[in-house]
């Protein structure tokens, strides 16, 4: 019989009106794809907060990550309120403050320096990964 991979959902900001937004989604799929895909599933959080059991169940079992692109956080605090609190928050703003990066402009289409900030934001992310499945 395999052994089952423990699973880290990753809860992405859906805010389309700020640039922090569109950075936490972008680099939600890298870690999705390419960072961490044996490791991590997204959970869609418009479905989650519509009330998918399947997206809550996940939520409520495995541990999550959510990943906010400002302080709204929304996306932790829906997870809080639909599931449990997440093992581990990620505030976008603060990792690029952290790295001296400045706060990305575009909501659509990111030039060269703020994919770069995504790609920061997505190494942060995978490490949070990392430390959760290693508790």
């Amino acid at each position: 019989m395999a052994i089952e991979l423990m699973k880290v959902g990753i809860i992405s900001c859906s805010g389309e009106e700020l640039p922090g937004g569109t950075v936490s989604r972008i680099a939600c799929r890298k870690v999705l794809d390419d960072l961490r895909a044996t490791e991590t599933v997204t959970i869609c959080l418009p479905l989650f907060i519509a009330g998918d059991q399947g997206q809550r169940e996940f939520a409520s079992n495995y541990p999550t990550i959510t990943v906010d692109g400002c302080d709204k956080y929304c996306a932790k605090k829906s997870t809080e309120l639909l599931s449990g609190t997440p093992k581990k928050y990620i505030l976008v703003p603060e990792i690029l403050k952290r790295h001296g990066l400045e706060a990305p402009i575009h909501r659509r289409d990111l030039n060269e320096k703020e994919k770069a900030a995504a790609d920061v934001v997505a190494e942060e992310i995978a490490r949070a990964v990392d430390e959760v499945l290693n508790e």
